[in-house]
């Protein structure tokens, strides 16, 4: 029988209680068909999205200040656990928690979540929020970051160096993009070439002149320059 909602053991710890509730909450079918999209790259409970952040809330409540004192103990120990949606959660405790107070060491543990357990669904959101806000507060750190990231043989911390700057809209570093895209621009990797292009067409939301000059002066690949332009010329 399933629990309810507010089902709270105070006797258990936090991660205790989040996995045992969604082990409660597990729907078989839906966890097949979300492991195939997946490519099988994960195990997962079946729980989407809404229901997830739901269950999360719930428990949330009872270890507030827990959860407060240790989202990065939190989300290494969830991550080291084999089901997509405490990754899920993870990465998003550690976003709340620690939105706008990043201390510069915590690179180590934002390149610990984007190296492991991999794949759009997390990178693409740690790039992003976590990333690019931590990269925000320290902007000294941005040369040391990219040229490490960039550097590396890790695909995923290749493509956050190009996407990072999501959302920064007019406060994009125009050279930084531009150089990251051309660094990659002959890259044969699907995630790498639709990272260019994501960006691009991004930023040309704010600046499509500059996009369209960058773009018809750098020989990207053809997925990358579709997406760059797609926004441009509709």
């Amino acid at each position: 029988m399933t629990p309810p909602l507010d089902f709270n053991p105070t006797c258990m710890t936090f991660i205790d209680q989040l996995t045992t509730l969604f082990n409660a909450n597990a729907n078989a079918a839906n966890a097949s068909a979300m492991k195939a999209y997946m490519k099988n790259h994960f195990e997962f409970y079946g729980i989407k999205a809404t229901l997830r952040r739901e269950l999360l809330k719930k428990i949330l409540v009872s270890h507030k200040e827990y959860v407060a004192n240790n989202p990065k103990k939190i989300a290494q120990e969830l991550y080291h656990l084999p089901y997509r949606e405490l990754h899920l959660c993870a990465m998003e405790i550690y976003e709340k928690q620690m939105r706008k107070k990043y201390q510069a060491s915590d690179i180590d543990t934002i390149e610990f979540l984007i190296t492991k357990n991999s794949w759009w669904d997390t990178v693409d959101y740690i790039a992003k929020n976590i990333l690019g806000h931590y990269l925000l507060m320290y902007p000294e750190a941005t040369e040391k970051v990219l040229s490490k990231f960039t550097k590396s043989d890790d695909m995923w911390l290749n493509r956050s160096s190009i996407i990072y700057q999501l959302g920064y809209k007019t406060g994009t570093n125009q050279v930084v993009l531009f150089q990251q895209c051309t660094h990659f621009k002959e890259s044969k990797e699907f995630f790498i070439q639709k990272a260019i292009g994501w960006a691009l067409r991004e930023y040309a939301k704010t600046n499509p002149k500059e996009v369209l000059n960058f773009v018809n002066s750098t020989q990207l690949k053809p997925l990358s320059h579709r997406e760059a332009i797609r926004s441009i010329t509709k």
